[in-house]
């Protein structure tokens, strides 16, 4: 998390624990990979407390690592994985196609920004109480609009509310966070999407009894 190793580290300890419940809560393997994402920003958390903890410990290295570990999650694994995991316990054919197209569109994001990552290596420094990954290329309008569109839309496509809420909740959350914290936003951004991904054991622990992986030809509309 962006305020302290104590608070990455609590925050990872509860994620897993949600994200195991999110786990036990699947009904079909279609539904693993949404399951999955409380247990991967666990894991995320878990890595920013390891750079928070690289200052006091004076180890250079496991800041090294840890910070590029932290940003495959943040640049490179959220913009593909999110839309692809909404689309497999999307049962409506056309949100299907359309989360798609976003999966596509942060696959490519990843792919700009595993480009810039190589050639100018993220950086970190604690600032006012927060991390500061330092990754200018980051904000490029393509890449940004790619990035947003993949892990936000494609949560608000989804036929089910929870999952809209999900997504409505990271559309705000993101706003929030560029407005009061542009400096240290991938930081804050991530805490505060990381600590949302409740709402991933929710849509599995409350949806009705049909499956959430049950496919329709319904070429509209969202399902009862």
């Amino acid at each position: 998390m962006c305020f302290s190793a104590t608070a990455s580290f609590t925050a990872s300890a509860l994620l897993a624990g949600i994200g195991i419940l999110a786990w036990r809560a699947t009904r079909s393997p279609h539904e693993r990979l949404f399951a999955a994402i409380p247990l991967l920003f666990a894991a995320q958390q878990f890595t920013e407390g390891l750079v928070w903890m690289s200052y006091p410990w004076d180890a250079p290295v496991l800041r090294a690592w840890a910070t590029q570990v932290y940003s495959v999650f943040s640049h490179l694994l959220w913009p593909v994985l999110v839309p692809w995991a909404v689309r497999a316990v999307e049962p409506v054919r056309w949100r299907r196609w359309a989360l798609a197209v976003l999966g596509l569109g942060g696959f490519l994001s990843a792919l700009f920004l595993l480009a810039t990552m190589v050639a100018t290596p993220i950086t970190v420094t604690p600032t006012g109480d927060h991390l500061e990954y330092r990754s200018p290329h980051f904000f490029l309008p393509v890449s940004l609009t790619l990035y947003l569109a993949s892990t936000t839309l494609g949560l608000t496509l989804s036929s089910r509310p929870a999952i809209r809420g999900f997504g409505v909740l990271a559309i705000a959350s993101a706003a929030v966070a560029y407005a009061v914290y542009a400096r240290w936003f991938i930081s804050v951004w991530c805490f505060f999407a990381a600590l949302m991904s409740v709402m991933v054991y929710v849509a599995l622990a409350k949806r009705p009894l049909r499956s959430m992986t049950t496919r329709s030809a319904v070429p509209e509309g969202d399902l009862p």
